[in-house]
């Protein structure tokens, strides 16, 4: 092979020479020539399964359809940062998230396990956007919507949400939905719950 300096993959200047391969798990790039960085993966409960904790502001990487399958609390918050959230939630048969709003805060949630229906709509009355959901299945919630995601399904419902900007404290777990509604009381995050 020809070192031509704008043939694929180099097209871009950025990246100096070659791939930089560290002996991680798997390859990292570095943002400036000939640096690589090794970030590990979540620790380990030691059977094999991904430690489920808020990981805060450090660089983080995950399989998060193992992780999210594996949870099996109501919410947990595994990454929270300064400008994005990501939380792990299970909905159990026939249950639901509970219809609510956030004025401030677009959401994003991916169904990994299950099937449900998601409605959405301008007011908690007039919820006329409803889609059947199942694995594999993005739903983008625009900050100010009305909103709920119901289980209808016979196994529970694993997904992961992504807020921007962070709707819940750093460490958020609430093993249920009682547990999170109770929270919810005790904590003034900028949105309207209506359960």
């Amino acid at each position: 092979m020809y070192n031509y300096p704008y043939m694929y993959p180099y097209q871009y200047p950025y990246y100096g020479n070659a791939p930089r391969y560290s002996y991680c798990r798997h390859p990292s790039y570095g943002t400036f020539p000939h640096e690589s960085i090794c970030y590990s993966l979540p620790s380990s409960n030691g059977d094999g399964s991904i430690l489920l904790k808020d990981y805060g502001t450090k660089p983080f990487v995950v399989n998060i359809n193992e992780a999210t399958k594996q949870n099996n609390t109501y919410r947990t918050a595994i990454w929270t940062g300064t400008h994005l959230q990501a939380t792990l939630m299970s909905i159990d048969v026939c249950d639901d998230i509970g219809l609510e709003m956030h004025p401030d805060v677009d959401q994003f949630l991916r169904i990994e396990q299950g099937q449900g229906i998601v409605q959405m709509g301008k007011s908690k009355n007039n919820l006329n956007f409803e889609r059947i959901v199942y694995d594999d299945s993005a739903i983008f919630i625009p900050a100010g919507t009305w909103h709920n995601l119901t289980n209808t399904g016979n196994i529970p419902l694993k997904l992961y949400s992504i807020y921007a900007p962070p709707n819940h404290p750093f460490g958020t777990v609430n093993v249920t939905k009682a547990d999170a509604l109770a929270s919810e009381e005790g904590y003034n995050h900028d949105y309207v719950n209506f359960r």
